[in-house]
């Protein structure tokens, strides 16, 4: 799980409400669900028509990713490399044939795959690169999706508030009402803006730091493959995929 995601919803929110309790403003001013089911529905609403639908759906999956991320360990990366470029090096790339069947990751396997095979290694980098964007473009339509969202919800909220006005301005006759009428109306404002930036951009924000591990993760990968291919030093291959290292 990661902590700064659950750490900093939980801040998030409970900085608002506790400024608010502290201003003296009772909770349940804050808590209207006609002005919830107008800010949510308003803005995933929105977001639905901006997208087609398989993206719809991934987004939602992608969610948990920002609370459970997966486990990207660039170290370990850099051992696995180590120690096909030395196996290579000792009985020839042919013995990477049994690494290739026993991964796990599809990426490796097909990159070890086509090193086996004795793809070129022009080729072999242009077919791994493809195999990135085309995940990097996959994935990036969460990313989009979350920050889409965090676009729409504050406008929504303001509609939201324009429509309670609308009804406290149609009461007029009841002026001791009024007051808290605008209240109310205005709570819409603030789940538009609650739900843009505590849930949605900062959730779009996490999604794309993990996209970048990932692509880093097979960068590291396709460089490494070429490098056994390449038939250069174990302890070279190592030092320059601990240079993409470096920085996380």
């Amino acid at each position: 799980m990661d902590l700064a995601t659950v750490i900093g919803i939980i801040m998030g929110f409970g900085a608002i409400f506790g400024g608010a309790v502290l201003e003296g403003l009772h909770i349940k001013a804050l808590i209207q669900p006609t002005a919830a089911m107008i800010v949510l529905g308003g803005t995933f609403g929105a977001t639905f028509i901006s997208f087609p639908l398989p993206a719809v759906i991934k987004a939602f999956k992608d969610f948990k990713i920002a609370i459970l991320p997966p486990n990207i360990d660039h170290e370990a990366v850099v051992k696995d490399i180590i120690n096909y470029a030395t196996k290579a090096r000792r009985n020839g790339l042919i013995s990477l044939e049994q690494e290739a069947q026993s991964a796990k990751d599809p990426f490796i396997k097909k990159g070890i795959s086509l090193v086996v095979d004795g793809i070129d290694p022009q080729k072999l980098r242009e077919t791994l690169e493809a195999d990135i964007m085309a995940y990097e473009d996959h994935t990036k339509h969460s990313v989009e999706f979350y920050e889409c969202a965090g676009g729409y919800a504050p406008t929504i909220g303001i509609i939201g508030a324009v429509l309670g006005l609308i009804h406290v301005m149609s009461n007029l006759s009841d002026t001791s009402k009024l007051g808290a009428g605008i209240a109310v109306a205005f709570v819409a404002t603030i789940y538009g803006l609650m739900t843009a930036n505590i849930i949605c951009l900062p959730v779009g924000s996490k999604l794309k730091i993990r996209m970048k591990e990932e692509v880093l993760r097979r960068v590291m990968i396709l460089e490494g493959l070429i490098a056994i291919q390449n038939g250069e030093n174990p302890h070279f291959i190592e030092q320059k995929l601990k240079a993409f290292v470096g920085g996380h």
